[in-house]
């Protein structure tokens, strides 16, 4: 994409430093304030004058489009390409915002159907099973008939299974999916082919159709419904012909939400293995819980599972323990996010009869890739702690030698792509910010003036851009200095900074564009020293009790 196609967006709100929500009041001051400095009459040397013009018509152009109805609500939904549109072939001049909120929706909702015309989301899930149990057998004699080592143990693959779906939308009621798979096990193998159509049949509810061919020919149907605000159901049958003649199966799920993150399921399962089971999860931003009793045949359990979430790590933590009739299964493992759009896997599952296994799975994007590593067939320590130890090892390895420089890399080559591509607009802003601080400070002196006499609100030392600490040991070229700027905007000894970036304030610019940036303040308050640092996107409302500096 080059740069004819792709402009830095103005943000006219926080041009004026008003909220997205202000009345036309506040933005008519915000624009009086500004015109106070840039007005062109206001300078009588002919640059200033010039200068001056610039930023007035900028000012002006944001007034205009934000005490503007119409404007306004094309601005908020479609930015200022929106407004760029000649001859408004989007909407008419007649139209109230409203019409027009629902005429930007109408179009949107098209827009949404051809993009879904043209999407067939496919899904694939590769599982290759691998029988290592000889690596921790406790049968293998340690020496041969020779008196030698044994020889070494074999790690073989099982089996291996290959499943693959896509979906066709037809319009955005109904949806065509096709799904199939390929398994292989000890030699033998098999596979299916399944065909389903969805339609939504209402705002509450949906139903679909499934056919498949494989060992033999099923029919299923489904259907989901919601009963009330916090009850759903959702009920299926499927008609199975083989060889052996038909089989009839039902399922019939029936939840509701007990509170905010709880959430209760009763499921029937009738059919060649009936049961019924009763699921209860909750689902915080912390944590995520798991109970689940089963009474059937040919067997029945109980299970529990937690899932800790780190957001700060990207990660979460996961415990389960099932028991029942045909034994116990302890599980424990560790998700990690190791890139945008990959994400990586481990569990150790440990029970009776089943043994020891460790589970790796890695994820990118709709892809799964599954390799169950059947470790031993009996519970012993040694298998235990090198299938725990050694995977996360490995992963911690393989992230700071490979993953991370590798995602910093590219980070690094995105930034300056985007910055090479818009080289010449932040030239320009730059030299926008210089110029609106040149001409503030006349206003800042008569500010500061007017502070010191009250003994209100003095901004003295204020810097934005690129992480600082608080003893300013990193001022580079990544930083500006803003403390005009921003005494510019202290009223009645407050200053308020509403959310958004900073870069679009009047005398700012971005100095290290796709970088994390932030703005730290020094300033006096009653004669008092105060600090404060908050990052770009961060709303600031000063002075505050809590940026007084320590003694």
């Amino acid at each position: 994409m080059d740069e004819d196609n792709e402009h830095l967006e103005e943000d006219f709100y926080q041009f004026l430093n008003v909220p997205k929500k202000a009345p036309q009041e506040e933005i008519t001051n915000a624009y009086r304030r500004l015109s106070r400095i840039y007005h062109p009459d206001k300078h009588t040397d002919p640059l200033r004058k010039k200068e001056a013009e610039v930023l007035f018509n900028k000012t002006k152009k944001a007034y205009e489009v934000l005490s503007d109805a119409h404007k306004r609500a094309i601005y908020d939904n479609l930015g200022t390409k929106g407004l760029e549109t000649e001859g408004w072939e989007i909407v008419q001049r007649t139209k109230t915002p409203q019409e027009i909120r629902e005429e930007y929706e109408r179009l949107a909702q098209q827009k949404e159907e051809r993009r879904l015309l043209q999407r067939t989301n496919p899904k694939s899930s590769i599982t290759v099973s691998i029988d290592a149990t000889e690596l921790f057998s406790p049968y293998e004699d340690e020496y041969d008939e020779f008196g030698g080592s044994s020889s070494f143990p074999s790690i073989d693959v099982k089996g291996m299974s290959f499943s693959q779906s896509i979906e066709a939308p037809l319009t955005l009621k109904d949806t065509a999916f096709m799904s199939g798979n390929l398994s292989t096990q000890r030699g033998t193998g098999g596979g299916s082919v399944n065909v389903s159509l969805r339609r939504i049949t209402s705002p509450e509810g949906w139903a679909e159709v499934d056919l498949g061919f494989g060992s033999g020919l099923s029919l299923s149907a489904k259907g989901f419904r919601n009963l009330t605000r916090r009850t759903f159901t959702n009920i299926s049958g499927i008609i199975t012909s083989t060889d052996r003649g038909i089989t009839l199966g039902f399922v019939s799920t029936l939840a509701h939400q007990l509170d905010k993150n709880t959430v209760g399921y009763l499921t029937y399962k009738g059919g060649g293995a009936s049961s019924m089971s009763t699921m209860l999860v909750r689902d915080t931003e912390r944590y995520r819980t798991q109970a689940n009793i089963v009474l059937g045949i040919p067997h029945s359990f109980i299970s529990i599972s937690y899932c800790h979430k780190l957001e700060k790590h990207n990660g979460r933590l996961r415990g389960a323990l099932k028991a029942g009739t045909f034994g116990a299964i302890v599980e424990y493992g560790l998700e990690r996010k190791v890139s945008e759009h990959s994400s990586l896997a481990l569990a150790m599952s440990v029970g009776v009869p089943t043994g020891v296994m460790l589970k790796i799975k890695l994820s990118r994007g709709n892809q799964a890739y599954n390799f169950p590593i059947h470790l031993c067939e009996e519970v012993l320590p040694s298998p235990i702690f090198y299938g725990t130890v050694a995977p996360l090892v490995a992963l911690i390895i393989v992230r700071r030698l490979i993953v991370e420089p590798y995602m910093q890399q590219q980070k690094a080559k995105d930034i300056e792509r985007h910055r090479a591509m818009h080289h010449s607009q932040m030239m320009t802003r730059r030299r926008e910010a210089e110029i609106a601080i040149d001409l503030m400070k006349e206003t800042y002196r008569r500010i500061i003036d007017d502070e010191e006499n009250r003994k209100g609100l003095i901004v003295t030392k204020a810097v934005y851009g690129k992480w600082i600490d608080l003893n300013h040991r990193d001022l580079n070229d990544a930083l500006t200095d803003v403390t005009i700027p921003l005494q510019c905007l202290v009223k009645d000894s407050k200053l308020i900074l509403h959310e958004g970036s900073k870069s679009q304030l009047p005398g700012f610019y971005d100095p290290c564009m796709g970088e994390d940036k932030s703005l730290y303040v020094q300033y006096s308050f009653h004669g008092v020293p105060h600090e404060v640092t908050v990052q770009d996107a961060d709303s600031l409302r000063i002075p505050k009790q809590s940026h007084r500096k320590q003694t």
